[in-house]
C-alpha cells in the first residue's frame, strides 16, 4: 500500500462515526460524579482547585468505560489515584525546567510500556500524562498541589461510589460476553447448513473465557446463569462441525443432509434463545418447533456412526445450555433421564482444570463425543438418547463428581507484580511497545520544548496532544491524530461561539463543562472524532470556569493541536514499528502453537486409558491466543505503507487457510476423543511425536524465509497405513499431512519449470477438488 493511500483511509477511519449503542444512563452517571466533585470544589477551594479535581473525576469516569473485566470502581479509584500523584510529583519539578522535562520522558516512557500490560492499562497511564501536562499549572504552591490532588483522589472515589450506588446493568458486560459467544455459535450452525465446512472465529469464545475470570469478590456475587455455559459453548461447537462435515459419514445431499440441516437449524434456534435469556436475565423461551426436532423418533434410522453419536451429544449439550442460561444450578444435579455418565457438561466455565474421573463405558471400543476441556462419556449402548424436552422417569446412579473451581481474576494489588513483569518481558530492541515507548517520550519532550520556546503560552497542548494520540501501531496514531485535529477544531469552534454569545460565568462555564463531558460519555464508543469535538469543548468550559478567557486558548490550542499531532505522525514515520516484516514470526508462532494440540488430540487415541484432557485444552488455548495475534498482525500490516517483505498477501493468506484448516481437521477428531477403556491406537502416538517435531522444526524454517518439510509425518503415515487399525483417525491423520503440504505449497513462493507444452507441471498429489473439505 502507498503511502497516499494509507494516509486516505486512515484519515477516513479517524474522522468516521460508528453506529453504537449507546449507554444514556451510565453517561449521566459518569456526568454526575463530575458535576457533584466540582460542585464541592468550588464551595471548598474555589475555581482553580475545582478544574484540577475535575480533570480526576473526569478522566476516572472515562476508565470506567474501557473494555475491561475487572470491577469498575477499582477503576475509577486507580484512574484518580495515579492522576494524582502524576500532578503532585510534575508540580514539585516545574519550577525547574530541566528536571520536569526528565520526569516527563521517564513518565511517558512508562506509560507507553504500560501497553505490554493490556490497553486498558496503557490508556489509563497514557492519559494520566497527557491530563498532568494541564494540572500541573492550576496550583501555586506545594499546598495547593497536595489539595488538588487529594480532590483527585476524591473524584475518583465519588464516580467509584455512584458505581456502587447506582449500578447499571450489574454485570452487563459479562452477559454480553457469553450471549455473543452462543449467538456466534448459533450463526455458525446456520452457516452449517449450507457450508458443511465454514469457518469459525473462536475470538467470542476468547472473549467469554476472559470474561469468565472473577475476583473473588465477584465470584460470590455472580449470577447463576453465568456459570457453566461458557463450558458448554466451548463443547458444542466441535459437535456442530462434526455432525455437518460430510467427511464424517453424512452425504451432501439425501435425506439424512436434510435431518442435519433440520438438526442445525434446531440448535441455532435454541441458542439464539439462550443467548437472549443470558444478555437480558430473562427465563428461556425455548422454540417448541426446535424442541420437537429433537424428538423425532426416526432420527436413529436416519443417522448412524458418527454422526449419531453426535446428534446425541449435541441434543444433551443444548438441554445443558438451556438449563444453565435459565439459571439452573446443574453442576450439583445430575439431569433426568440422562444416560450414566453423559452429564456434567456444565463443567465450569471457569474451570480450565480436569474433572473426576468417571467409570469407563461398558462399551470399550465406544467413542464419547466430549469436547476435551471436560471428560463427558458416551451414551450407553443401545439406549435411545434423551431429547430436550422429554425428560425420562429414570434417575441415574449419581456420578462422582466435585464443584468446578471459578476461574480468578487477581486483584488489583496483585496485579501490579504482573504488568511489570509484562513491561520487563517487552524491553528489548526489538519489541514495538519499547518502540513504542521511546517514541512518545521523545515526541513529549520535544513537543514540550517546542511549546515553550514559541510566543503562544501554553506550550503543554503539543505534548498532550501527541501523548494522547500515540499507540503502538500505525493506523490508530494516523487515524487517532487525524480525529484529534478535526475534533479540536469542531469542539474549540463551538464552546468559542457559546462563551462569546451567553458570556457565562464561574457556575455557568462549569455547567458547560458536565454537559460537554455528558455528551462525550455518551458518544464515546461512536469514534475518536466525536470524542475529541467533545473533550475540546471540555477543556474551553473548564479553564473558563478556572479564569482563563477563551482568546487565551482557543487559537494557541489549534495551533499546539496540529504541531503535536504532525510530531507523533513524523516520529512514526522516522522510527517506526512496522508489522508487515513481521508476519512471518507471527505466522512461525500459529504453526508452532497449532501443531501440539493437534499431537495432543492424536496422542489422546494412543492410549486413553492415560489421556490428560487438560493437555488437549491448553494446547487448544495457545493455538487460539496465537491464531488472534496472527489475525491482529495481518490487521494491522493491512493498513501500512509497507511492501512485503518474504510474504505477500496471497502467500499470506493460503498459509492462513492451511493453518486453520489443520486446526478444523484436529477439532473434528477432538469431537470424538475416546473414553478411558477404550481400544488405543497405538500408532497414533508415533504420528503425534513426529507432527510435534515437525511443527517446531517449521516454524523455525518459516522465521528463516525457508519452506518447511514434513518427511518425519509423511513416514509416520505411511507406516501407520500397514496396520490395521482405526480408519477414522487414520484418514484424519491423512488430512492433516495434505494440510500441511498446502502450507508448504503456500510458502514456496519460487516460480515452477515450465515445461514443453508451455504449462506448469502437475504437482506429485495430483489437483485436489476445491470442494473437498480436506481442501477447504
Amino acid at each position: 500500500m502507498s503511502w497516499r493511500r494509507a494516509l486516505k483511509d486512515t484519515a477516513r477511519s479517524g474522522i468516521a462515526v460508528e453506529k453504537k449503542r449507546l449507554e444514556p444512563l451510565i453517561a449521566v452517571r459518569g456526568a454526575a460524579g463530575l458535576a457533584i466533585v466540582i460542585a464541592l470544589s468550588l464551595w471548598l477551594f474555589g475555581p482553580a482547585a475545582a478544574a484540577s479535581s475535575a480533570f480526576g473525576a473526569f478522566q476516572a469516569a472515562i476508565a470506567t468505560f474501557q473494555r475491561s473485566w475487572r470491577p469498575r470502581p477499582e477503576l475509577a479509584i486507580a484512574s484518580g489515584t495515579s492522576l494524582a500523584v502524576s500532578t503532585f510529583l510534575g508540580y514539585l519539578t516545574i519550577s525547574k525546567e530541566p528536571l520536569f522535562l526528565a520526569l516527563l520522558v521517564v513518565w511517558t516512557f512508562a506509560a507507553g510500556m504500560s501497553w505490554a500490560a493490556g490497553p486498558t492499562i496503557g490508556l489509563i497511564a497514557s492519559s494520566n500524562v497527557a491530563i498532568m501536562l494541564v494540572t500541573v499549572t492550576l496550583p501555586t504552591s506545594v499546598a495547593q498541589a497536595a489539595g488538588h490532588a487529594a480532590m483527585m483522589i476524591v473524584g475518583g472515589l465519588v464516580q467509584a461510589a455512584l458505581i456502587v450506588l447506582f449500578p447499571v446493568r450489574r454485570w452487563g458486560a459479562h452477559r454480553d460476553a457469553l450471549a455473543d459467544a452462543l449467538a456466534a455459535e448459533a450463526d455458525y450452525a446456520r452457516r452449517l447448513r449450507h457450508d458443511p465446512v465454514a469457518s469459525f472465529d473462536p475470538q467470542p469464545l476468547m472473549e467469554a473465557r476472559n470474561a469468565a475470570a472473577v475476583t473473588p469478590r465477584q465470584a460470590r456475587r455472580r449470577p447463576a446463569e453465568l456459570h457453566g455455559a461458557r463450558g458448554i459453548a466451548e463443547r458444542i461447537r466441535p459437535v456442530l462441525a462434526s455432525l455437518a462435515d460430510p467427511a464424517m459419514g453424512v452425504p451432501a445431499e439425501g435425506h439424512a443432509r436434510d435431518r442435519v440441516r433440520e438438526l442445525l437449524a434446531s440448535a441455532a434456534a435454541l441458542l439464539d434463545a439462550a443467548a437472549h435469556a443470558i444478555r437480558h436475565g430473562e427465563p428461556v423461551a425455548a422454540p417448541p418447533a426446535a424442541l420437537a426436532t429433537f424428538r423425532t423418533p426416526d432420527t436413529g434410522s436416519i443417522l448412524t456412526g458418527a454422526p449419531y453419536r453426535a446428534m446425541t451429544r449435541l441434543n444433551t449439550l443444548l438441554q445443558d445450555v438451556v438449563e444453565t442460561a435459565g439459571g439452573t444450578p446443574q453442576e450439583d444435579t445430575p439431569h433426568e433421564g440422562a444416560p450414566s455418565g453423559a452429564r456434567g457438561t456444565a463443567h465450569s466455565a471457569e474451570n480450565d482444570g480436569p474433572s473426576t474421573p468417571r467409570p469407563a463405558p461398558t462399551d470399550p471400543g465406544a467413542r464419547g463425543t466430549a469436547h476435551s476441556a471436560e471428560n463427558d462419556g458416551p451414551s450407553t449402548p443401545g439406549r435411545a438418547p434423551t431429547h430436550l424436552g422429554a425428560r425420562g422417569t429414570a434417575r441415574p446412579a449419581p456420578t462422582t463428581r466435585t464443584r468446578p473451581t471459578t476461574r480468578t481474576r487477581p486483584t488489583f494489588l496483585a496485579l501490579i507484580p504482573k504488568a511489570l513483569k509484562a513491561m520487563r518481558g517487552e524491553l528489548h530492541r526489538g519489541s514495538p511497545i519499547t518502540r513504542h515507548a521511546t517514541r512518545v517520550s521523545a515526541v513529549a519532550a520535544t513537543g514540550y520544548i517546542l511549546g515553550t520556546w514559541l510566543p503562544l503560552g501554553h506550550g503543554y497542548w503539543a505534548p498532550l496532544t501527541s501523548v494522547m494520540v500515540m499507540r503502538p501501531d500505525f493506523s490508530q496514531t494516523y487515524s487517532r491524530a487525524v480525529a484529534r485535529l478535526a475534533g479540536t477544531v469542531i469542539g474549540v469552534a463551538v464552546a468559542t461561539g457559546v462563551v462569546q454569545a451567553a458570556t457565562p460565568g464561574t457556575l455557568q462555564s462549569g455547567t458547560l463543562a458536565v454537559a460537554s463531558a455528558a455528551l462525550m460519555y455518551l458518544l464515546m464508543r461512536t469514534g475518536q472524532f466525536a470524542t475529541q469535538a467533545c473533550i475540546a469543548a471540555y477543556v474551553v468550559f473548564l479553564l473558563g470556569m478556572g479564569g482563563e478567557e477563551w482568546t487565551q486558548t482557543v487559537p494557541e490550542r489549534v495551533l499546539l493541536t496540529l504541531m503535536g499531532g504532525l510530531l507523533a505522525m513524523l516520529a512514526y514515520a522516522v522510527y517506526p514499528a512496522w508489522e508487515t516484516p513481521r508476519l512471518r514470526t507471527r505466522l512461525a508462532d500459529w504453526l508452532a502453537a497449532q501443531g501440539p494440540y493437534v499431537a495432543a488430540v492424536f496422542g489422546s487415541y494412543a492410549d486413553p486409558s492415560v489421556r490428560d484432557a487438560p493437555d488437549v485444552r491448553g494446547a487448544l488455548l495457545t493455538a487460539r491466543t496465537a491464531r488472534a495475534a496472527w489475525h491482529a498482525a495481518v490487521a494491522r500490516a493491512t493498513a501500512e505503507p509497507v511492501r512485503h517483505r518474504g510474504l505477500s498477501r496471497t502467500a499470506a493468506d493460503d498459509a492462513e487457510d492451511a493453518l486453520a484448516q489443520l486446526g478444523r481437521v484436529a477439532m473434528l477428531l477432538e469431537a470424538h476423543l475416546p473414553e478411558r477403556g477404550a481400544t488405543p491406537v497405538p500408532p497414533a502416538a508415533r504420528f503425534a511425536d513426529a507432527l510435534r517435531e515437525s511443527t517446531h522444526k517449521g516454524a523455525k524454517a518459516i522465521r528463516e524465509r525457508r519452506v518447511p518439510t514434513w518427511d518425519a509425518v509423511r513416514e509416520a503415515l505411511e507406516a501407520w497405513e500397514t496396520e490395521d487399525t482405526d480408519k477414522v483417525v487414520r484418514n484424519t491423520a491423512t488430512l492433516v499431512l495434505d494440510t500441511l503440504t498446502e502450507l508448504s505449497e503456500a510458502l514456496d513462493t519460487a516460480v515452477p519449470p515450465m515445461t514443453l507444452d508451455g504449462t506448469a507441471p502437475e504437482k506429485p498429489d495430483g489437483p485436489r477438488d476445491p470442494k473437498d473439505s480436506a481442501t477447504r
